[in-house]
């Protein structure tokens, strides 16, 4: 049998006291360890770990080149279009304050018409989709003439300049034709708040894969119409790579693009208080997946 060695009570006092100490380092540690935690899964959500452009930066160009992903060779190839070159880049001078506050007026004004029960609303000019609700209309259908009292042919024609300056910038960046690019779907305006999402829709903040979501996809653009803490919190744009993220703070003018395969993983972050306006630009390069600019009705 177990023997155990006698013990007077001055000899207990100091173990009593170690063990009194090492319960207190080991809570502790253990608060420690918790706020460890914290700041991580803070720092998760947040995801950030760079900043590859600030909101009061004005760039005339930031360029970040990243090896391709495979996902262009599950899909029919163009050369001198299909990616080979790939890589992310932020501009604030193609664009002006003044131009973004015109496009975010026809956004502010297509919106009006609907808008989601949940935190994200979308406006698509091509397709005419708008949110309205848990659900989406046909806008131009829906409303019919009273369509022409919201917009204006001068609308639409700052549309299409927008688009041909962004699309002129994506071909020099990469080294291609603008005419080898072609306008593709969707591509339409988002407006984000707080609010709680009500459908799947409304969770934008996921991280995702264009090119995957959207074959068609090949060149994926942002021109943000509002500035980041000024009008929102939250609501940066990130480029999720494996231990350092980038992230693209909105402005007004400012245009994100980026090669849209996995090589460019991203997500939004969730919008805490109030109103992110964006519109979404995409390009392809197989011409039977090209849109035409949308047209006055």
């Amino acid at each position: 049998s177990r023997v155990n060695s006698p013990h007077t009570k001055k000899d207990r006092a100091p173990r009593e006291a170690q063990k009194r100490w090492l319960r207190t380092a080991g809570l502790g540690a253990g608060l420690a360890f918790s706020a460890f935690l914290l700041w991580s899964s803070l720092g998760a959500d947040d995801g950030v770990a760079e900043v590859l452009a600030h909101r009061g930066e004005v760039l005339a160009g930031r360029f970040i080149e990243v090896p391709c992903s495979e996902d262009y060779n599950s899909h029919r190839r163009f050369e001198g279009c299909t990616p080979r070159k790939c890589g992310r880049g932020v501009t604030d001078v193609v664009i002006t304050r003044q131009e973004a506050e015109q496009i975010r007026s026809i956004a502010e004004k297509g919106l009006s018409l609907g808008g989601s029960d949940g935190g994200a609303s979308i406006l698509d000019l091509h397709s005419g989709a708008l949110s309205v609700g848990k659900h989406f209309v046909n806008l131009y259908r829906y409303f019919g003439d009273k369509i022409r009292t919201v917009f204006s042919e001068e609308d639409f024609r700052l549309y299409r300049d927008v688009r041909q300056k962004v699309q002129l910038t994506i071909a020099e960046a990469f080294g291609i034709s603008p005419s080898a690019l072609h306008l593709t779907k969707p591509t339409f305006f988002s407006r984000i708040n707080s609010t709680a999402a009500r459908t799947a829709h409304d969770e934008y903040w996921h991280a995702h894969v264009d090119k995957v979501t959207y074959g068609s996809f090949d060149y994926t653009s942002l021109l943000y119409l509002s500035d980041y803490l000024q009008d929102f919190g939250g609501g940066r744009f990130v480029f999720m790579e494996e231990g350092a993220n980038k992230t693209v703070e909105p402005r007004a003018g400012r245009v994100s693009f980026f090669t849209s395969g996995s090589e460019n993983l991203h997500r939004v972050e969730k919008v805490h208080w109030g109103t992110r306006y964006a519109i979404t630009i995409a390009f392809s390069c197989n011409p039977d997946h090209g849109i035409a600019d949308p047209a006055f009705p």
